[in-house]
């Protein structure tokens, strides 16, 4: 029998409503299989839709999983945020003030960090549980033209070629010349035939050119479900972008702090703050950060 659950949007990686990138947190998921869960994703046909569990060890706030509207994912930033910051609010509003707790992903244990705002806003930060990897070698800037509707002269900047690298989901990294060229960036007919051959084809487009004068890289993602669409933030995107950078930029020793900004192309402006902590020339640790603001709540019944 269908019983109520209540649930919340929120719009993560920004500090208004109707901008960043809108997320629905189900909170009381007990008792719900893994159709269940794929089908109120389906229903709510956002980029992803989290279920809160009761975590596995008491230690932890919570267990969540993450579905797209066609698949579960074992991670990803921007559920990892919105649910962080929900959480802390929720926990506010009950007299608790834990501002530090790890979340059960299917990836492993997520530390996180989040600190209310306000009564519907907050911030929250997490630590990648996995460090990014290259998953191959790149695509030609032949082929990566093709795909996106640009010209080779418009692939690459600087040091940067197009990369592969996963921090748990993989990801094409395809750096552009400019904003200009980002704009005009559209996958084409040969999207899949290029950028295919992973379990979750998607090409995170990005330049050094930003519209903020305080973000490093403008970014956009361009993926494959059903049809091919745009993420206006993608966490996990950021979070394989730190390999490019570690393979691509000349960073010291010590604690980089890098502004991305995306979504700009879709209406949905999206901030990601991105800290890369190196030692001795490699990558030590990672954290991801943002914003996320509640804009709805609401009750299922499934």
């Amino acid at each position: 029998m269908a019983k109520p659950r209540r649930y919340t949007i929120l719009d993560v990686f920004a500090d208004r409503p109707l901008a960043g990138n809108p997320l629905a947190v189900v909170l009381d998921a007990d008792g719900l299989d893994d159709a269940a869960m794929q089908a109120i994703a389906r229903e709510f046909n956002l980029s992803e839709t989290v279920f809160v569990l009761p975590a596995a060890d008491t230690r932890h706030r919570a267990a969540m999983r993450i579905f797209t509207p066609a698949r579960e994912l074992p991670f990803a930033g921007h559920p990892t945020v919105g649910t962080a910051v929900l959480l802390a609010l929720l926990d506010r509003a009950k007299g608790a003030s834990a501002e530090a707790f790890g979340l059960e992903q299917k990836i492993g244990i997520v530390p996180c960090v989040s600190e209310p705002k306000g009564e519907r806003l907050g911030r929250a930060r997490f630590r990648l549980p996995r460090l990014p990897k290259i998953w191959g070698e790149g695509v030609s800037v032949d082929n990566a033209a093709r795909a996106l509707g640009l010209t080779p002269a418009e692939i690459g900047f600087g040091r940067h070629l197009p990369s592969r690298h996963s921090a748990g989901v993989a990801f094409d990294l395809v750096p552009v010349a400019s904003l200009d060229t980002i704009g005009r960036a559209r996958p084409t007919a040969a999207f899949m035939e290029t950028f295919g051959d992973s379990d979750h084809p998607a090409a995170y487009v990005y330049t050094a050119e930003t519209v903020e004068a305080g973000s490093r890289f403008h970014a956009r993602m361009f993926a494959h479900g059903v049809a091919i669409f745009e993420d206006p933030a993608t966490g996990s995107a950021a979070a394989a972008f730190a390999g490019a950078l570690m393979q691509f930029e000349a960073l010291g020793d010590g604690t980089h702090d890098i502004i991305i900004e995306q979504g700009y192309e879709m209406g949905r402006p999206s901030l990601i703050a991105l800290q890369l902590v190196i030692e001795q020339g490699a990558l030590a640790f990672a954290e991801i950060g943002g914003d996320a603001v509640i804009v709805a709540e609401g009750t299922l019944y499934a």
